[in-house]
């Protein structure tokens, strides 16, 4: 909490010295500096506002100390700026009023920002120094504050390029030690990368049962080529395959497959890419057979977006005639009635 019994009259200049650099000093004068004695312990007296280097400061004056520091009068130079943050050379000195010279200084540096906005000193100079050095004059002290704002120049450090790095190593086909037998095709990969991405792939790899030592030869079930090829691809590059590969109701089952390999190998970050994908892909044909997946595969989010859209007023009666939907009552009974539980919850709402 601050008071301010009087406006103290101020000085302030401000000097740009470079392109990226400015300095300014401002001076505030405490008049009647008696009447602020006895103002209280973390009580301030504050200066108008000045500019320096673009950004607007203050200096608070504390007569009887900032923090348990009675014995002393403290000093604070504050940021007004909101959002800002910067760093700054600054000292705090007395003026005489006899000679207009400074007391010794020593000049101090910091960043103020908005979590720190005020730094200064607690134990600027004794009270009962403050009275006999012949800073005070007619009742009158004189604070002079210097700032300098530090330019901090920084070095761009581009993005990570981790996976792009990654990628180029499985398109260069050196140093495999594992191959994949897909329908027939056969993928090579490194064992290292594949169980540093996939729980799955480590336990079978590297599990008690696995030869370390010995290029070994999986052949994978229940998986089309492509499909293992873009899983591959998404390990080594964090990435889907291209857009056009993906794009289009004729590649929706693409998507499909790619969310069962990706729940098969504990692919987490994919699984959640292709449910993204469905969930903007979702139509009355498609809605029911989508619903089916999203259960078998524990795709919450996916799930509840099929049965908000199923049960979206223009649409029922239209999904009640799908194929998808007479495949959803023979394949997934208990799932049809958690539909219509659902359903019966949201119309009483």
């Amino acid at each position: 909490m601050s008071a301010a019994p009087q406006r103290p009259r101020t000085r302030t200049a401000s000097v740009c010295t470079a392109a990226d650099t400015s300095r300014g000093t401002h001076t505030v004068k405490i008049s009647r500096n008696s009447q602020h004695r006895g103002l209280g312990v973390g009580r301030c007296v504050n200066s108008s506002t000045f500019a320096v280097g673009g950004h607007d400061w203050s200096i608070s004056y504390y007569p009887d100390g900032r923090a348990g520091d009675c014995d002393y009068v403290a000093v604070y130079l504050v940021l007004m700026s909101k959002n800002a943050e910067v760093t700054v050379l600054y000292d705090l000195r007395l003026i005489h009023p006899s000679t207009g010279l400074p007391s010794s200084m020593s000049s101090l540096q910091a960043v103020f920002n908005a979590a720190q906005p005020s730094w200064g000193m607690k134990r600027f100079m004794k009270k009962s120094d403050l009275y006999a050095s012949g800073y005070l004059l007619d009742d009158c002290l004189q604070i002079e504050c210097g700032i300098t704002i530090v330019k901090v120049y920084e070095v761009e450090v581009p993005p990570s390029n981790l996976f792009d790095n990654l990628g180029k190593l499985l398109e260069w086909k050196e140093g495999f030690d594992v191959r994949f037998k897909v329908k027939g095709e056969v993928f090579r990969a490194h064992r290292i990368v594949l169980a540093m991405r996939s729980l799955v792939f480590k336990a079978e790899l590297y599990g008690p049962m696995s030869d370390k030592n010995k290029i070994r030869i999986i052949t994978v079930e229940d998986m089309q080529p492509p499909v293992f090829k873009a899983l591959l691809h998404f390990i080594y590059t964090d990435s889907l395959p291209a857009r056009d590969v993906l794009e289009g109701d004729e590649n929706r089952e693409m998507v499909k497959h790619l969310l069962v390999a990706a729940d098969r190998y504990a692919m987490k970050k994919m699984k959640m890419m292709c449910e993204s994908i469905l969930c903007r892909r979702l139509d009355i044909e498609s809605v029911a057979a989508t619903l089916v997946l999203a259960d078998q595969h524990d795709c919450s989010r996916l799930k509840d977006v099929c049965i908000r859209f199923i049960n979206s007023s223009n649409r029922v009666n239209d999904v009640l005639a799908s194929q998808g939907y007479e495949h959803l009552k023979r394949a997934c009974p208990a799932l049809t009635v958690e539909l219509w539980e659902k359903s019966s919850k949201s119309r009483k709402i």
